[in-house]
């Protein structure tokens, strides 16, 4: 499961909860079902965060757990006190979606932000799929980005968001 930190022999490192996954894993499992399971209804995905090999990786590993039991801790953060704009503009992700396929072979896909993900990028991403919801041609109801606005949206984010896809193996 992918709220426990462990040790992935192929990669060599650890890999820790994802603070998002709870809401990605739902988003992307819901997108293969309205696109009629293009993955397969035996599909399984499931998102975790690298961190590095050896006894600091089981560390960060189990710290990211440690904190997706009490993301806050005591004391959530005030309006204002998040990340500096200098920080915002600084930050930048680098994200592999590692795919283990059926007949055993394996797909690596890369996502790549510039500004930090959780204030810069996103606000670009919301803004770039609102803007691509006013031309979509789906008639509607309950979908994800995927389902609805799929290429048309990837395209957008490249060329206004500042993101790149690329398959990497």
């Amino acid at each position: 499961s992918g709220m426990i930190p462990s040790h992935e022999e192929d990669l060599g490192k650890w890999a820790a909860p994802f603070v998002m996954a709870p809401i990605n894993t739902k988003n992307v499992h819901r997108t293969n079902f309205l696109l009629g399971h293009p993955y397969g209804t035996d599909f399984k995905y499931d998102e975790m965060m690298l961190t590095s090999p050896g006894e600091a990786g089981k560390a960060a590993a189990n710290a990211a757990l440690e904190f997706m039991k009490n993301p806050f801790g005591a004391k959530p953060p005030k309006p204002g006190e998040g990340p500096t704009k200098e920080e915002r503009e600084n930050g930048f992700y680098d994200v592999v979606f590692v795919a283990d396929m059926a007949d055993g072979g394996r797909l690596q896909y890369g996502v790549k932000g510039r500004y930090d993900p959780g204030y810069g990028s996103t606000s670009r991403m919301l803004s770039e799929t609102g803007i691509a919801l006013l031309s979509c041609a789906k008639p509607g109801g309950i979908g994800t980005p995927g389902a609805f606005l799929g290429e048309d949206l990837v395209k957008r984010l490249e060329e206004h968001a500042e993101l790149t896809f690329a398959v990497e193996s």
